[in-house]
């Protein structure tokens, strides 16, 4: 009888022993599992890290070079609109050479069909006599204006004589 007691109770030391180690064995187990589980998650999270500085670093440099385009482009523009002008302005100042050389070649023929010297005299003469009319016009409108003036003078000093006298006499 002792001895079938004995044996049962080894027995259950024997499986409780069992299901110690078993638990144990269970627990480390899971243990690593969930370090395994950490190093994995730390790990996604570093990639994912990298990954998101990337794509930031590709859409930084993106939004640096299309502002950049943008920039050369105004600039573009701008120099293209000086160009424009530049050319315009030339191209009106060999306008207007080739139209005063044109012209100054015509009247050298037309002076030298008429006989130069006879032409040009004439022209000084009746010019000079154009001024002097034109000079003699302007200083009989001088004199008259001058006239006037005196005239007007003259009239308000009499009224302001006759006013002061009107005055005296009240």
């Amino acid at each position: 009888k002792k001895q079938k007691e004995e044996k049962r109770e080894k027995k259950r030391k024997e499986k409780r022993r069992e299901k110690r180690n078993i638990k144990k064995k269970e627990k480390g187990r899971e243990r690593r599992r969930e370090k395994r589980k950490k190093r994995r998650e730390k790990r996604e999270k570093k990639i994912k890290e990298k990954r998101d500085k990337r794509t930031e670093k590709r859409e930084k440099r993106k939004k640096e070079e299309k502002r950049e385009e943008r920039k050369e482009k105004r600039e573009r523009k701008r120099k293209e609109k000086r160009e424009k002008k530049r050319k315009e302005k030339r191209e009106k100042r060999n306008d207007e050479e080739r139209k005063e050389k044109s012209e100054k070649k015509r009247k050298e023929k037309r002076e030298e069909r008429k006989g130069e010297k006879r032409e040009k005299k004439r022209e000084d003469k009746s010019e000079k006599r154009k001024e002097e009319k034109r000079e003699k016009r302007t200083e009989k409108r001088r004199q008259k204006r001058k006239e006037k003036r005196r005239e007007k003078r003259r009239e308000n000093s009499e009224k302001r004589k006759e006013k002061t006298e009107k005055r005296k006499e009240e």
